[in-house]
């Protein structure tokens, strides 16, 4: 199931920069965030906007090992109804970076994938699981592609297990061959996960229907991929799911970050 598509996820973060910031038309931007305890609409719209230039200035730079310090020149305006059109300007940033590397070149990244394609992955699921905290927040129900919400089930599934740096709990997630798996009810798509003493990996993807597991998870992709960033509990009416409930409840108090 892995696939990377560069030239889709640049075009793509702009496109959910865009959407977010419309969702924030309007709005309070002291409006608390729910799914980010302690966050307001303003906070989220910062960070947000913050790993954005972040990232482009680790592009500028195409670093070849972990970087010093996570700071980048942020411009931050000094009133927070100026912010959603900061953030435009922080996706044009992230665009002039695009613009200026190559896609397939050789580059330290966090996760699995060590090529500067990896940030314009990360970059758009960090934009698309904020753009849906906003509407959360505000009441709406998020609208997320199919097709790219199962591209971005399996970076989060792919990138995980590399994550225990700024996501602790992640070491956690060990066990004795136990597996989950995941499924999308519209997409056709499938993931199993295996625990084992060491962590945890994708054992299979595009697995069977029939495949066998400990506990299974099925949601409509968008779900899903909420889901798995815990914007969705496994116990809501969107989600089915069966097996071994104690292993799921193992995973889900985890693996969200």
């Amino acid at each position: 199931m892995t696939s990377c598509h560069p030239i889709g996820h640049r075009a793509a973060v702009a496109a959910e920069t865009a959407t977010f910031t419309a969702v924030l038309n309007g709005a309070d931007l002291a409006t608390p965030v729910p799914t980010c305890p302690g966050w307001t609409l303003a906070d989220l719209v910062k960070h947000t906007g913050s790993v954005q230039r972040w990232f482009a200035s680790l592009l500028n730079a195409h670093i070849q090992s972990p970087p010093q310090n996570h700071e980048a020149e942020l411009r931050l305006p000094a009133r927070t109804d100026a912010y959603p059109g900061w953030l435009v300007e922080s996706a044009a940033v992230a665009a002039d970076a695009f613009t200026a590397t190559e896609p397939n070149l050789p580059m330290w990244a966090w996760g699995a994938d060590q090529h500067v394609r990896f940030w314009a992955r990360r970059m758009l699921f960090e934009t698309l699981v904020h753009r849906a905290d906003a509407e959360l927040a505000l009441g709406l129900r998020p609208a997320i592609d199919r097709a790219l919400a199962v591209d971005g089930i399996d970076e989060f599934l792919v990138n995980l297990p590399f994550a225990a740096f700024f996501a602790p709990k992640v070491a956690n997630l060990r066990g004795t061959g136990e597996t989950i798996r995941f499924h999308t009810t519209d997409k056709n798509a499938d993931w199993l996960v295996s625990l084992s003493p060491d962590g945890f990996g994708i054992e299979q993807a595009g697995a069977p229907a029939d495949t066998t597991a400990d506990a299974t998870v099925r949601a409509t992709a968008a779900d899903l991929l909420l889901l798995l960033y815990g914007r969705r509990h496994h116990t809501t009416g969107a989600v089915e799911h069966e097996g071994d409930q104690d292993l799921l409840l193992h995973w889900f108090a985890n693996s969200a970050f």
